[in-house]
Protein backbone atom coordinates (compact mmCIF):
# COMPACT_ATOMS: atom_id res chain seq x y z
CA UNK A 1 0.00 0.00 0.00
CA UNK A 2 1.39 3.56 -0.65
CA UNK A 3 0.86 5.55 2.40
CA UNK A 4 0.95 9.11 1.41
CA UNK A 5 3.79 11.75 2.38
CA UNK A 6 4.33 13.49 5.18
CA UNK A 7 5.40 17.16 5.98
CA UNK A 8 7.62 17.79 9.09
CA UNK A 9 5.96 21.05 10.85
CA UNK A 10 9.30 22.43 11.86
CA UNK A 11 10.07 22.58 8.46
CA UNK A 12 7.57 25.05 8.25
CA UNK A 13 7.55 27.09 11.23
CA UNK A 14 9.87 28.15 14.48
CA UNK A 15 9.33 25.84 17.45
CA UNK A 16 7.33 28.53 19.02
CA UNK A 17 4.84 28.93 16.13
CA UNK A 18 4.49 25.25 16.38
CA UNK A 19 3.99 24.87 20.15
CA UNK A 20 1.33 27.78 19.55
CA UNK A 21 -0.42 26.42 16.69
CA UNK A 22 -0.64 22.85 17.91
CA UNK A 23 -1.70 23.59 21.39
CA UNK A 24 -5.55 22.08 22.46
CA UNK A 25 -7.59 24.32 24.20
CA UNK A 26 -9.77 23.82 27.38
CA UNK A 27 -12.48 26.17 25.87
CA UNK A 28 -12.42 26.58 22.52
CA UNK A 29 -13.46 23.88 20.62
CA UNK A 30 -16.57 23.69 23.87
CA UNK A 31 -16.63 27.70 22.70
CA UNK A 32 -17.15 26.69 18.93
CA UNK A 33 -19.53 23.67 20.01
CA UNK A 34 -21.94 26.49 22.09
CA UNK A 35 -21.18 29.20 18.76
CA UNK A 36 -22.67 26.31 16.84
CA UNK A 37 -26.01 25.53 18.68
CA UNK A 38 -26.61 29.06 19.62
CA UNK A 39 -26.33 30.34 15.90
CA UNK A 40 -29.05 27.52 15.37
CA UNK A 41 -31.29 28.45 18.22
CA UNK A 42 -31.48 31.90 17.41
CA UNK A 43 -32.11 31.56 14.02
CA UNK A 44 -35.22 29.66 14.99
CA UNK A 45 -36.34 32.01 17.46
CA UNK A 46 -36.20 34.64 13.85
CA UNK A 47 -38.07 32.20 11.91
CA UNK A 48 -40.57 32.79 14.94
CA UNK A 49 -40.45 36.00 14.85
CA UNK A 50 -40.31 37.00 11.12
CA UNK A 51 -41.33 34.14 9.13
CA UNK A 52 -39.90 36.23 5.99
CA UNK A 53 -36.42 34.60 7.49
CA UNK A 54 -37.16 31.15 7.43
CA UNK A 55 -35.45 30.46 3.88
CA UNK A 56 -32.33 32.16 4.99
CA UNK A 57 -32.32 30.16 8.11
CA UNK A 58 -32.66 26.98 6.36
CA UNK A 59 -29.52 27.54 4.71
CA UNK A 60 -27.93 29.12 7.98
CA UNK A 61 -29.15 26.25 10.24
CA UNK A 62 -27.79 23.23 7.34
CA UNK A 63 -24.48 25.49 7.20
CA UNK A 64 -24.35 24.80 11.05
CA UNK A 65 -25.10 21.61 11.45
CA UNK A 66 -22.48 21.20 8.75
CA UNK A 67 -20.29 22.69 11.54
CA UNK A 68 -21.24 20.71 14.01
CA UNK A 69 -20.11 17.98 12.12
CA UNK A 70 -16.88 19.71 11.33
CA UNK A 71 -16.14 20.03 15.20
CA UNK A 72 -16.96 16.19 15.23
CA UNK A 73 -13.95 16.22 12.78
CA UNK A 74 -11.64 17.86 14.65
CA UNK A 75 -12.63 15.54 17.55
CA UNK A 76 -12.15 12.83 15.64
CA UNK A 77 -8.15 14.14 15.33
CA UNK A 78 -8.82 14.50 19.20
CA UNK A 79 -8.06 18.35 18.57
CA UNK A 80 -11.26 19.85 20.43
CA UNK A 81 -10.66 19.24 24.18
CA UNK A 82 -7.12 18.06 25.62
CA UNK A 83 -8.88 15.18 27.66
CA UNK A 84 -9.84 13.00 25.23
CA UNK A 85 -13.07 11.52 27.35
CA UNK A 86 -14.51 14.97 27.53
CA UNK A 87 -13.16 15.48 23.30
CA UNK A 88 -15.46 12.47 22.46
CA UNK A 89 -18.15 12.93 24.78
CA UNK A 90 -18.41 16.42 23.56
CA UNK A 91 -18.19 14.54 19.68
CA UNK A 92 -20.80 12.34 20.24
CA UNK A 93 -23.68 14.21 22.33
CA UNK A 94 -23.29 17.56 20.91
CA UNK A 95 -22.03 17.83 17.52
CA UNK A 96 -22.36 13.99 15.33
CA UNK A 97 -22.62 10.57 17.22
CA UNK A 98 -20.69 7.79 15.93
CA UNK A 99 -16.82 9.63 16.36
CA UNK A 100 -15.10 6.28 17.15
CA UNK A 101 -16.44 4.81 14.35
CA UNK A 102 -15.71 7.80 11.76
CA UNK A 103 -12.13 8.64 13.36
CA UNK A 104 -10.89 4.72 12.32
CA UNK A 105 -12.36 5.67 8.60
CA UNK A 106 -11.28 9.16 8.83
CA UNK A 107 -7.80 8.55 9.51
CA UNK A 108 -7.15 5.71 7.10
CA UNK A 109 -8.16 9.16 4.55
CA UNK A 110 -5.16 10.74 5.79
CA UNK A 111 -3.09 7.94 5.56
CA UNK A 112 -3.90 7.12 2.00
CA UNK A 113 -4.33 10.99 0.82
CA UNK A 114 -5.19 10.26 -2.64
CA UNK A 115 -3.54 7.05 -3.15
CA UNK A 116 -5.05 4.44 -4.54
CA UNK A 117 -6.34 3.44 -0.77
CA UNK A 118 -8.09 6.03 0.22
CA UNK A 119 -11.32 5.61 1.20
CA UNK A 120 -12.49 9.06 0.34
CA UNK A 121 -11.15 8.72 -3.49
CA UNK A 122 -14.24 8.12 -4.57
CA UNK A 123 -16.12 11.42 -3.55
CA UNK A 124 -13.40 13.25 -5.57
CA UNK A 125 -12.51 10.26 -8.73
CA UNK A 126 -15.45 11.44 -11.26
CA UNK A 127 -14.44 15.03 -11.71
CA UNK A 128 -14.57 16.81 -13.70
CA UNK A 129 -18.07 16.12 -14.81
CA UNK A 130 -20.28 18.21 -17.06
CA UNK A 131 -22.44 21.48 -16.09
CA UNK A 132 -25.68 19.18 -16.64
CA UNK A 133 -24.71 16.40 -14.01
CA UNK A 134 -23.25 19.09 -11.46
CA UNK A 135 -26.81 20.49 -11.66
CA UNK A 136 -28.70 17.47 -11.34
CA UNK A 137 -26.32 16.19 -8.25
CA UNK A 138 -27.51 20.16 -6.78
CA UNK A 139 -31.09 19.81 -7.50
CA UNK A 140 -31.08 16.37 -6.08
CA UNK A 141 -29.08 17.49 -2.76
CA UNK A 142 -32.21 20.79 -2.32
CA UNK A 143 -35.17 18.33 -2.84
CA UNK A 144 -34.01 16.41 -0.25
CA UNK A 145 -33.16 12.97 -2.72
CA UNK A 146 -29.58 12.78 -1.61
CA UNK A 147 -30.52 12.51 2.66
CA UNK A 148 -33.13 9.98 1.64
CA UNK A 149 -30.83 7.77 -0.37
CA UNK A 150 -27.78 8.30 2.42
CA UNK A 151 -30.24 8.07 5.12
CA UNK A 152 -32.64 5.47 4.23
CA UNK A 153 -30.54 3.41 1.25
CA UNK A 154 -31.97 -0.04 1.85
CA UNK A 155 -35.43 0.90 1.02
CA UNK A 156 -34.50 2.56 -1.79
CA UNK A 157 -32.59 -0.64 -2.69
CA UNK A 158 -35.51 -3.01 -2.23
CA UNK A 159 -35.67 -5.31 -5.18
CA UNK A 160 -39.16 -5.62 -6.34
CA UNK A 161 -41.11 -8.29 -5.15
CA UNK A 162 -38.42 -8.62 -1.93
CA UNK A 163 -41.06 -8.58 1.76
CA UNK A 164 -40.90 -4.77 2.72
CA UNK A 165 -40.56 -5.76 6.92
CA UNK A 166 -37.40 -7.25 7.09
CA UNK A 167 -35.80 -4.54 4.87
CA UNK A 168 -37.53 -1.56 6.85
CA UNK A 169 -36.77 -3.62 10.00
CA UNK A 170 -32.99 -3.52 9.17
CA UNK A 171 -33.43 0.51 8.05
CA UNK A 172 -34.82 1.20 11.13
CA UNK A 173 -31.82 -0.80 13.54
CA UNK A 174 -29.50 1.40 11.33
CA UNK A 175 -30.77 4.36 11.72
CA UNK A 176 -32.51 4.02 14.87
CA UNK A 177 -30.47 7.40 16.53
CA UNK A 178 -31.69 9.90 14.15
CA UNK A 179 -35.34 8.06 14.86
CA UNK A 180 -35.32 8.94 18.21
CA UNK A 181 -33.13 11.79 18.78
CA UNK A 182 -35.54 13.44 15.74
CA UNK A 183 -38.49 12.06 17.13
CA UNK A 184 -37.68 13.79 20.52
CA UNK A 185 -37.05 17.01 19.46
CA UNK A 186 -40.24 16.76 17.45
CA UNK A 187 -42.39 16.11 20.60
CA UNK A 188 -40.63 18.62 23.05
CA UNK A 189 -41.31 20.95 20.21
CA UNK A 190 -44.66 19.97 19.42
CA UNK A 191 -45.67 20.17 23.17
CA UNK A 192 -44.36 24.04 22.72
CA UNK A 193 -46.21 24.65 20.17
CA UNK A 194 -43.81 24.99 17.73
CA UNK A 195 -43.46 21.49 15.71
CA UNK A 196 -43.52 23.30 12.30
CA UNK A 197 -40.75 25.25 13.51
CA UNK A 198 -38.64 22.21 14.23
CA UNK A 199 -39.63 20.32 10.95
CA UNK A 200 -39.19 23.83 9.36
CA UNK A 201 -35.62 24.99 10.28
CA UNK A 202 -34.44 21.70 11.74
CA UNK A 203 -35.83 18.96 9.82
CA UNK A 204 -35.46 20.76 6.36
CA UNK A 205 -32.23 21.92 6.89
CA UNK A 206 -30.79 18.96 7.39
CA UNK A 207 -32.79 16.84 3.92
CA UNK A 208 -31.68 20.60 1.83
CA UNK A 209 -28.79 22.73 2.52
CA UNK A 210 -26.65 19.99 4.70
CA UNK A 211 -26.35 17.66 1.39
CA UNK A 212 -25.13 20.34 -0.30
CA UNK A 213 -22.86 21.98 1.26
CA UNK A 214 -21.37 18.83 2.29
CA UNK A 215 -21.13 18.12 -1.01
CA UNK A 216 -19.50 21.54 -1.80
CA UNK A 217 -17.13 21.00 0.65
CA UNK A 218 -15.93 17.44 -0.94
CA UNK A 219 -15.44 19.08 -4.11
CA UNK A 220 -13.80 21.79 -2.88
CA UNK A 221 -11.48 19.46 -0.92
CA UNK A 222 -10.38 17.23 -3.29
CA UNK A 223 -11.62 17.32 -6.66
CA UNK A 224 -9.51 17.61 -9.45
CA UNK A 225 -6.77 16.52 -7.40
CA UNK A 226 -4.25 14.61 -8.83
CA UNK A 227 -4.41 10.50 -7.78
CA UNK A 228 -1.14 9.32 -6.44
CA UNK A 229 -0.47 12.66 -5.73
CA UNK A 230 3.30 12.64 -4.39
CA UNK A 231 3.24 16.30 -3.18
CA UNK A 232 2.17 16.36 0.67
CA UNK A 233 1.13 19.99 0.29
CA UNK A 234 -0.78 19.04 -2.93
CA UNK A 235 -2.98 16.35 -1.65
CA UNK A 236 -5.54 19.29 -0.72
CA UNK A 237 -7.10 22.22 -1.47
CA UNK A 238 -7.36 25.35 0.65
CA UNK A 239 -10.64 27.66 -0.83
CA UNK A 240 -10.46 31.12 0.02
CA UNK A 241 -14.00 31.77 1.72
CA UNK A 242 -15.73 35.59 2.29
CA UNK A 243 -17.96 35.90 4.99
CA UNK A 244 -20.82 34.88 3.42
CA UNK A 245 -19.10 32.08 2.08
CA UNK A 246 -18.17 31.07 5.82
CA UNK A 247 -21.46 31.58 6.68
CA UNK A 248 -23.58 29.42 4.20
CA UNK A 249 -21.23 27.23 2.74
CA UNK A 250 -17.91 26.66 5.01
CA UNK A 251 -18.11 27.09 8.61
CA UNK A 252 -15.35 26.86 10.84
CA UNK A 253 -12.33 27.17 8.94
CA UNK A 254 -13.16 23.77 7.22
CA UNK A 255 -11.90 26.13 4.09
CA UNK A 256 -8.08 25.51 4.90
CA UNK A 257 -8.02 21.56 4.23
CA UNK A 258 -4.51 21.75 2.49
CA UNK A 259 -3.28 22.90 5.75
CA UNK A 260 -5.36 20.71 7.27
CA UNK A 261 -3.63 17.53 5.16
CA UNK A 262 -0.42 19.04 6.25
CA UNK A 263 -0.71 19.08 9.78
CA UNK A 264 -3.38 16.72 10.65
CA UNK A 265 -4.24 16.79 14.17
CA UNK A 266 -3.90 21.34 14.42
CA UNK A 267 -6.88 22.50 15.71
CA UNK A 268 -9.17 23.88 13.50
CA UNK A 269 -9.01 27.56 15.25
CA UNK A 270 -5.36 27.60 14.51
CA UNK A 271 -5.95 27.19 10.46
CA UNK A 272 -6.37 30.49 9.53
CA UNK A 273 -3.01 31.38 11.77
CA UNK A 274 -0.91 28.61 9.55
CA UNK A 275 -2.59 29.63 6.23
CA UNK A 276 -0.61 33.26 7.00
CA UNK A 277 2.28 32.02 8.11
CA UNK A 278 2.65 29.58 5.28
CA UNK A 279 2.25 32.71 3.17
CA UNK A 280 4.60 34.40 4.64
CA UNK A 281 6.93 31.92 4.25
CA UNK A 282 6.14 31.47 0.49
CA UNK A 283 4.77 27.94 1.29
CA UNK A 284 1.44 28.90 -0.24
CA UNK A 285 2.61 29.18 -3.67
CA UNK A 286 3.36 25.23 -3.85
CA UNK A 287 -0.22 24.47 -2.32
CA UNK A 288 -3.78 24.19 -4.05
CA UNK A 289 -5.17 27.15 -3.63
CA UNK A 290 -8.59 28.18 -4.89
CA UNK A 291 -9.47 31.78 -5.04
CA UNK A 292 -12.96 31.13 -4.17
CA UNK A 293 -15.94 28.84 -4.32
CA UNK A 294 -17.11 29.63 -7.40
CA UNK A 295 -14.15 29.10 -9.55
CA UNK A 296 -13.81 25.51 -7.86
CA UNK A 297 -17.52 25.00 -8.88
CA UNK A 298 -16.24 26.07 -12.54
CA UNK A 299 -13.64 23.77 -12.44
CA UNK A 300 -15.12 20.83 -11.18
CA UNK A 301 -18.26 21.18 -14.26
CA UNK A 302 -15.18 21.30 -16.88
CA UNK A 303 -15.74 25.37 -17.15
Amino acid sequence: MAVAARVKPLDYFAPEEWAKLSARSHWKGLALVAHGWAVIGLTMVAGVLWPITIPLGIMIIGTRQLGLAVLQHDAAHGALHPNLKINDWVAEWLCSPGVQRYRDYHLQHHKYAQQAEDPDLILSAPFPISPTSLRRKIVRDLTGQTFLKQRFGLLYARKPGQPLWPVLKAQILRQKRLLISNGLGLLAFSLAGYAWVYIALWLVPMATWFPLVTRLRNIAEHALIAKDEPDPLRHARTTRANLIERALIAPYWVNYHAEHHMFMHMPCWSLPRAHKLLTAKGATKAMEIAPNYRAVLSAAAGA
